[in-house]
């Protein structure tokens, strides 16, 4: 990026090498990008626009045909996140890229539209909603199992596996099977959505307004539009239906009321809010998963120290809700791969008001960034930053909750973040109970960033029953 202001001296290597001794990691920026390089980057890996300063320092400033500051230092993530939360909504580029798949759903709304959401939704994810929905966590797992054991022997692409696993439970837990609901033709809505209208616009780098029409965005696909009106049927079928002897997220969204107005979602609320469940449900848990398995594969020690603790708990059976507070260091094994790659890797907001960040002026109509990536291995809250170590997160007190954000913080916090963890522990616990997995020479995954932060190349480990 061009015209980077730190105010601190900078400190540490220069990025692109990397000790085979570390998990794979993003080359970061070392030079000056200008407009043209920052577009070139933010179209392949949009953690390459990221200074390779910004993991010394709490702020980086610059201008690429607008102002933008990039914040790493948590008092200051406290402000943006939680305490001026409104000053700060997110950016017009992440409204645009979101709302053609999402509509105006409570990730993307703002203000009062979002807060009345917040209230119908957040009963749905309770603790004893998310227990009750454990039982397709754990069948999911055992299909995963199932499917794994069939390529023992050989190299298999964890990744996609996780995939498979973690749509199988958002599909059964958002309508609950999904008659008539194809699960493929779902995904490769989404993927084709992320993979041609989510990247970076050159409208975008330049600072463009809104209004301006970025074409690829204007565009949207058919299978977009025909997953659309799958779930529009298949919330007016289960509105004559009825709900489910298990309520499903669906019919905890249909009974949902705003307790201060008396307000119920309508049909095209509901399905914004479930398709933006199913989004975010899958694709983040997955990716949580499979950067967990190439991590106890690159340090085999961990791996077994999990395995120990998963097999003493469960013996030959799949995990349960019951199972996960006493399965301790697995989640510390997800939380520290939630860490080095959060699938949320970089958030963005849009300053609305005069504000100082970290001593810094902020002005109306400043790019604000979060780059949780950058924060996550930042030298001045994290010790040997890059060092894949579980043993961060013995005791969870001792970490910053603003210098750790995989979920966000603040009011806005990942509303599902209760359910993935219990997800992502439910089946990793079970695999790592049955599996020995390997890294395959040469065909480590390659960090990158879209929307969510993905293993380019797949994660290919060999299989062997444990």
């Amino acid at each position: 990026m061009s015209s980077i202001t730190t105010g601190i001296d900078r400190n540490g290597q220069p990025g692109g090498s990397r000790p085979r001794d570390l998990p794979v990691q993003v080359p970061l920026v070392t030079e000056p990008l200008g407009i043209l390089g920052s577009l070139r980057n933010a179209r392949r890996n949009v953690l390459e626009l990221i200074p390779e300063l910004a993991t010394h320092v709490p702020i980086v400033s610059g201008r690429t045909g607008k102002r933008w500051h990039m914040v790493m230092d948590p008092e200051s993530n406290r402000r943006i996140l939680r305490d001026a939360v409104e000053d700060y909504p997110k950016s017009d580029v992440t409204k645009m890229i979101l709302r053609p798949a999402i509509g105006d759903s409570l990730f993307v709304a703002e203000g009062q539209h979002w807060h009345w959401q917040r209230r119908v939704a957040a009963p749905v994810f309770s603790h004893r909603n998310i227990a009750n929905l454990a039982p397709v966590m754990t069948a999911a797992a055992d299909r995963a199992s199932a499917r794994i054991a069939a390529a023992s022997g050989r190299a298999a692409n964890l990744f996609d596996e996780m995939v498979a696993a973690t749509f199988e439970v958002i599909a059964d837990v958002t309508l609950s099977g999904g008659e008539g609901f194809d699960r493929a033709a779902v995904h490769d809505a989404i993927n084709a959505y992320i993979a041609d209208t989510a990247k970076v616009s050159p409208l975008d780098v330049i600072g463009a307004p809104d209004w301006v029409p970025r074409l690829r965005r204007m565009i949207s696909t058919r299978a977009m539009r025909e997953m659309k009106q799958v779930a529009d049927r298949a919330i007016d079928t289960r509105r004559q239906d009825g709900a489910r002897p298990v309520p499903d997220l669906l019919d905890l969204l249909l009974e949902g009321e705003d307790a201060k107005t008396g307000r119920r979602m309508t049909t095209a609320e509901l399905r914004d809010n479930l398709l933006t469940f199913i989004v975010a449900g899958h694709e983040t848990t997955a990716l949580t998963l499979a950067w967990s398995l190439y991590l106890c594969a690159f340090d085999p020690a961990v791996q077994d120290r999990a395995r120990t603790e998963a097999q003493a708990v469960l013996g030959a059976r799949a995990a349960t809700a019951e199972d996960v507070p006493h399965l301790p260091y697995i989640r510390q094994v997800i939380d520290e791969a939630l860490r080095l790659y959060p699938p949320a890797a970089f958030l963005s907001r849009t300053a609305l008001k005069a504000d100082r960040l970290c001593g810094r002026e902020v002005r109306p109509g400043d790019t604000v960034m979060l780059p949780v990536y950058a924060l996550h291995r930042n030298h001045l809250w994290w010790s040997d930053p890059d060092r894949f170590d579980p043993d961060r997160f013995a005791d969870p007190r001792s970490i910053d909750r603003f210098a750790y954000l995989p979920f966000g913080d603040g009011p806005r916090i990942c509303i599902g973040a209760s359910f993935a963890i219990q997800e992502a522990v439910i089946i990793l616990a079970t695999l790592l109970a049955r599996f020995r997995f390997a890294r395959v020479p040469g065909r480590d995954p390659r960090p990158v960033l879209i929307l969510t932060l993905r293993p380019e190349g797949g994660v290919w480990l060999t299989v062997e029953p444990a």
